[in-house]
C-alpha cells in the first residue's frame, strides 16, 4: 500500500463520484488515499475512460530518488519529462 494522490480539473461529475469511493476528496477535485497497487491500476482505468475533456494527475509514494511517482492524463500546459531519470514538470508557452 502506498499513498496517493488525485488532482482533477474539469472532469465530469461521474469520474468524481468514483473517485469518492475509493479515496477522500480533501478539497474540491482533490482526492488522497492508501491502496495497493492494483486499485491505483483501476483508479487510473476508470480516469482515462471517465475524464471527458477535463486533465488529472495521479501520484504516489514510491522509494526512487524523489520519493514518488506520477502521471498525467489530458491537455494541460504542464507535461512531464524524465531528466536522466528524475521525473519533471516542463511548461508549454501559451
Amino acid at each position: 500500500m502506498s499513498m496517493l494522490v488525485v488532482v482533477t480539473e474539469n472532469v465530469p461529475p461521474r469520474l468524481r463520484g468514483r473517485l469518492a469511493v475509493w479515496l477522500l476528496e480533501v478539497r474540491s477535485g482533490v482526492y488522497l488515499g492508501d491502496v495497493s497497487t492494483r486499485i491505483r491500476a483501476m483508479i487510473w482505468e476508470n480516469i482515462t475512460v471517465l475524464s471527458g475533456e477535463g486533465n488529472v494527475v495521479m501520484a504516489w509514494a514510491t522509494n526512487t530518488e524523489s520519493g514518488f511517482e506520477f502521471q498525467t492524463y489530458g491537455e494541460n500546459r504542464r507535461i512531464p519529462v524524465d531528466l536522466d531519470g528524475l521525473r519533471l514538470v516542463s511548461f508549454l508557452p501559451q
